[in-house]
């Protein structure tokens, strides 16, 4: 496995080795040892896994104080942007947000420390999407980020009219109103 920190400091885009022949392929998605010889510790409690049609956007989420999550997220199937927000106000990157395009195809995983806001949307239908996780949820702790706040600039990658969002996630505040 590959290890690339992004400028967003100790998160990184993993890139597994791909064992193919014509039968498929294999790969080893996580291994203990590997990971915390090259980015650290990170005791993963929880699997998650979504499936979505092409517009779906989920985010942007993050838990609160002791209930913080670092996240190692992939794509099984399908294809996502995947979005990172850095909300660590001690962080010279705090604000600024870091994308990649994760697929089925490439098989890279992005890792994200505690601190981070979330969200992906969904380029292809039928996209299967997992995750682990290394703090249970919280629905207390549950917060998050308007996906189009004109402060983050992040472009989704798809017309605003073909987003499908949750109504929790439409309602959710700006970024300057959680952290100035």
């Amino acid at each position: 496995m590959e290890f690339k920190e992004v400028f967003i400091k100790g998160a990184f885009l993993l890139k597994p080795k791909v064992f193919g022949d014509s039968r498929g392929y294999f790969i080893e998605s996580f291994n203990k040892k590997e990971f915390e010889e090259n980015v650290g510790v990170a005791n993963f409690v929880q699997d998650n896994e979504s499936k979505s049609c092409v517009g779906v956007l989920r985010g942007l989420h993050f838990q609160k104080r002791e209930y913080a999550q670092s996240k190692l997220v992939r794509v099984v199937k399908g294809a996502v942007l995947d979005v990172i927000v850095d909300i660590r106000r001690s962080s010279p990157t705090f604000g600024q947000h870091f994308s990649v395009k994760l697929t089925g195809d490439n098989k890279l995983q992005l890792f994200m420390p505690k601190g981070m806001a979330h969200g992906f949307v969904v380029l292809e239908d039928d996209t299967i999407f997992a995750y682990k996780v290394d703090n249970i949820y919280s629905p207390e702790n549950e917060s998050g980020i308007l996906y189009n706040d004109p402060n983050l600039s992040i472009n989704w990658q798809l017309p605003e009219s073909s987003l499908i969002l949750s109504e929790k996630d439409r309602k959710l505040p700006k970024f300057s109103t959680l952290f100035v």
